[in-house]
């Protein structure tokens, strides 16, 4: 009888060991640093005050309290009118006694229109006339410049702080491969 060998195997296969170590992440960040600051506004203000004049001149004068400049300027303009009256008279009347000879009583006329006085103006004296007072009003205003500066603001970022700390992964041959092969006779 023939005895054939026989081969026997036996494998072993090989194994993996697989250890993670976890990672972490930690992140903190301390608050920033802010100031705000705010300068106040300039105002610069302008007033121009409300202004009433009263003029009573007319009405002083209507009641014959008139300033003396006034009083002389009247009597200076009342004596020229009497002058210019009186030339104009004295010329009329020049003029008719050249005439006399025409006839008619010219003497008896003119001594009797020169004797005579000119009849009295009279008037309610003291008494101002209506609306103889002037009103001025002006009024007052108010300009007002404001000058202003935004918000002046500073801030200071802190850094964020990270610890941070990868996974880990370990692989190891935990069992190595192995072929046994026997030969049996």
């Amino acid at each position: 009888m023939l005895r054939i060998p026989q081969l026997t195997m036996q494998a072993t296969f090989p194994q993996l060991s697989i250890t993670i170590e976890r990672g972490y992440m930690h992140m903190r960040q301390q608050q920033a640093e802010m100031s705000i600051e705010q300068p106040k506004p300039q105002l610069e203000m302008k007033t121009t005050p409300p202004r009433l004049t009263i003029d009573q001149t007319e009405a002083w004068a209507d009641m014959d309290l008139k300033h003396i400049f006034r009083r002389v300027e009247e009597a200076a303009q009342e004596g020229y009118a009497s002058w210019l009256s009186y030339l104009e008279t004295t010329a009329i009347q020049g003029d008719e006694l050249m005439r006399i000879e025409q006839g008619g009583d010219v003497l008896a006329m003119q001594a009797q229109a020169n004797s005579e006085r000119p009849p009295f103006d009279y008037n309610v004296g003291l008494i101002p006339r209506p609306f103889s007072v002037k009103i001025g009003f002006e009024p007052g205003r108010i300009d007002m410049h404001w000058q202003t500066s935004g918000a002046r603001i500073h801030i200071e970022p802190r850094p964020v702080q990270i610890d941070y700390k990868p996974n880990v992964v370990h692989i190891d041959l935990a069992r190595h491969n192995n072929l046994r092969i026997d030969v049996t006779v």
